[in-house]
Parts: C-alpha cells; sequence; structure tokens
C-alpha cells in the first residue's frame, strides 16, 4: 500500500450497507507485509449463487484455474483471498497450495470445497507461504460481520492508495435490492475480460446463469474499457454472488423487462469501481475519457480508443500537459481498425482541435492547454465513417510508474 493516496482519489470510501447473507473479514497473516491486513474472507450464506470472469492470458495463476474450475457449479459459500503474493507460476506446490485454501475454508464451513472461491494477487513466481494463509484463516472466520466492507477492500491492495468500494439499489418486481462492489487495481491494468481483482455482491434471488450473462454484458462496458499501463494481469478476477435474500419473484432470464434497473445498476457499480481503479494509476496525475465515436463498429471504436489510452506518447503528453494532437492521430492509425484520416476529427476539452486531414483553421491552443493542466481530461475522436462509439478511461504516465515498478519486490 503507498504512503501517498492518488490526488485523483475519492474523498473516502462509501457506506457500504449491509448486505444479507454476506460477511466479511480481515487478518494479517504477514504473507508479505508487515503492519497491515493481506488476508480477506467473504462468507456467504447456503444458496448463494455466483457468475465470475476470469483474465485471458496464458500464464493464469493458480487461483484462477481452482476457479474456473469450481465456477460451473454456480454456487459459492465463501471468496478468500490474499495480497502480497499472486501464486502464479509456481508449478505444483502453487496448485497444491489453493487446493489446500479452499479446502481449509471448506472444512471451516462444512461446505464443499469447490463452493470456495480463492484469489491471490502481488509478486508473481514466488512461492505463496500458504501456511501463514491457513494459519489465519480461522481466527478470520470467527471474527466476520456483515458491516466489515472497508476492511475487506483493504486487505487486498497491492500498490493501491486506497481502497475501493461502490454500492446502488435497484428494483425488481417493486422490491429493493443492494449491490455492493470492492476491488483492487493500480499497475498491470489492461482487463483483457475482467479486471484485477473485483468482488461485487447483491441480495438479489438469481439463478447463476442470469447473473453470468449479466456480469459478462455489463464487463465489456466497465472493467474491459480501462487501461492503465496496457498489461494483462495473470490474475484478472470479478465474482458476483446473489445471496437470494431479496423475495422478489424469480427471474429466468437476464434478459428479462424487470431487469432493467438492477442492469442500470449493476452497470453502475462496475463502472465506479472500474474507474476508481484508472483513478488509483501508479503514479497517476490526471485521470482521462477517450470518447470515439463514428468508428465501423462498437468494438473498432474501443479498439481505438484502447490504442490512444495505451500509448506511452500520448500518455506523457497528457503528463506534461502538452495538447500534441498528433500523438492522438498516431495511436488512432496504429490500430488496425478502418480509418479515414481525411474524415477524422479531434477535440480536447470540447475545443476541436483538427479535422478534414489537418489542423482547424484559426486554431487557439490556449483553452486545450488549460483543459489538460487539469485533472480530468476528455479526449473526443469522430472516425466519421460509421455509427460504432466506445468511452474508454485511462491516466497520464509520470516518473512515479516507474518508481513503483522498478522497486516493486525490493
Amino acid at each position: 500500500m503507498a504512503d501517498n493516496v492518488s490526488p485523483l482519489a475519492p474523498k473516502g470510501f462509501p457506506a457500504l450497507p449491509v448486505i444479507a447473507g454476506v460477511e466479511l473479514a480481515s487478518a494479517a497473516c504477514g504473507i508479505r507485509y508487515k503492519g497491515r491486513t493481506d488476508l480477506m474472507v467473504a462468507l456467504l450464506d447456503p444458496g448463494t449463487t455466483i457468475a465470475g470472469v476470469f483474465t485471458r492470458s496464458l500464464t493464469p495463476g493458480a487461483p484462477v484455474d481452482w476457479c474456473r474450475k469450481a465456477l460451473p457449479r454456480g454456487k459459492a459459500r465463501a471468496i478468500v483471498v490474499n495480497s502480497g503474493n499472486a501464486n502464479v507460476f509456481t508449478g505444483k506446490v502453487g496448485r497444491q497450495a489453493a487446493e489446500a485454501t479452499a479446502k481449509a475454508a471448506a472444512k471451516l464451513l462444512g461446505c464443499d470445497a469447490r463452493e470456495v472461491y480463492i484469489s491471490s494477487t502481488g509478486v508473481i513466481g514466488e512461492q505463496l507461504p500458504v501456511e501463514k494463509l491457513l494459519a489465519g484463516l480461522p481466527g478470520a472466520f470467527k471474527k466476520v460481520a456483515p458491516e466489515a466492507w472497508p476492511e475487506a477492500a483493504a486487505a487486498i491492495m497491492t500498490t493501491d492508495t486506497f481502497p475501493k468500494g461502490a454500492t446502488k439499489t435497484a428494483t425488481i418486481d417493486g422490491v429493493t435490492v443492494t449491490i455492493n462492489g470492492f476491488a483492487k487495481g493500480s499497475g498491470m491494468i489492461a482487463p483483457d475480460m475482467a479486471t484485477m481483482l473485483g468482488y461485487v455482491f447483491t441480495d438479489a434471488t438469481l439463478p447463476a446463469k442470469v447473473l453470468q450473462e449479466l456480469l459478462t454484458k455489463t464487463n465489456e462496458r466497465a472493467f474491459n474499457c480501462i487501461t492503465v499501463d496496457g498489461d494483462t494481469s495473470t490474475s484478472d478476477t470479478v465474482l458476483l454472488c446473489a445471496t437470494g435474500k431479496a423475495k422478489h419473484k424469480r427471474v429466468a432470464k437476464a434478459s428479462d423487462p424487470r431487469l432493467k434497473d438492477f442492469r442500470r445498476a449493476l452497470d453502475a457499480v462496475l463502472i465506479d469501481l472500474a474507474q476508481q481503479i484508472v483513478r488509483d494509476g501508479e503514479g497517476a496525475q490526471k485521470f482521462v475519457s477517450v470518447r470515439v465515436t463514428g468508428a465501423a463498429t462498437a468494438k473498432a471504436a474501443r479498439k481505438i480508443g484502447m490504442s490512444i489510452g495505451n500509448s506511452p506518447l500520448v500518455k506523457t503528453a497528457l503528463a506534461a500537459g502538452d495538447a500534441n494532437w498528433g500523438r492522438i492521430v498516431m495511436a488512432v492509425g496504429k490500430a488496425g481498425e478502418k480509418a479515414d484520416r481525411d474524415r477524422l476529427a479531434i477535440s480536447v476539452g470540447g475545443v476541436r482541435i483538427a479535422e478534414k486531414g489537418g489542423a482547424v483553421v484559426g486554431y487557439d491552443e490556449t483553452p486545450v492547454a488549460k483543459h489538460m493542466a487539469g485533472q480530468d481530461i476528455v479526449i473526443e475522436v469522430d472516425i466519421g465513417i460509421g455509427k460504432g462509439k466506445a468511452e474508454i478511461w485511462t491516466c497520464d504516465l509520470t516518473h512515479r510508474y516507474i518508481d513503483i515498478n522498478g522497486s516493486y519486490r525490493s
């Protein structure tokens, strides 16, 4: 956990209400960090359904493999997360550590080990000191509480400078349901399915199949639209759990019109968490929204947006407040999606900079430079060839990023 909180951080952790069927706790196991918690447990009532999305990295961690195998059951009784060690590229010993964790938690709960989901985050390639984790589990299980959301969010942090939480309510058949979520992430952020680590809970009564479809679609609009440094983590996991404590009528399909408000609230929670991760990007000083319109397809628009958001040249210009729009043109051109130089239009902070193959006649850089000196930057790019649109979120690239990652293991 960094000492200095990001200048883009929210004012504080939000007040997350109790969700029936969810209890949480944290513990300090000394896995890597000293003087802070590094273990999170979430205990879930029987009957809780679950959905998940995971990294598409071809070098995933043992916890990701464990969760993937457990997910088809669609049931969950516990989530166990450690920070400080990713349990990635640790071979047979790493797989055994993941299994031992799930079995130990299952024994404490009296459930099947495949109803326990686990995640690990931190240094890659070092063996997880699983004995420390296992020693901390019983104490954590004994002190779970329904209101321990801030403690849970803090325990899963690595280089994060602040814990990330979000909450919304919705109605299903006139019954109010709540959605709470928390996440971690600061560096190695370019999700290729989900994000770093994220855990979302609701008291809605929804089958696992419905949850999965909802999460997959919402994720495309949230965690799959952010980037800090262009690197996809080996441990990316997002889990969505529904305890079924809200007594509304059964919902059998994700497309059911009765879920319209729930979908809105789920979108809001995941997008909020995703944007907080960008606001905590390692060394970030500026939060950047890249809005792409007029692309051939929505998929193409997002790819172009990510090309802009991942460009080191664009990101360093943002850090310096340099209105170098030529770098944006470059990033559009290298994206590999259909584009026409002479139809391209670029605006920054609402000021049109370039169009029709060149700079706008009489363009005055003064208001643009003033906008780029701020903390919230908006870049708008109209490709001019279709109806595809997307918005992605990124941050600037500062020397602090190098400082953090150059000494990450020391």
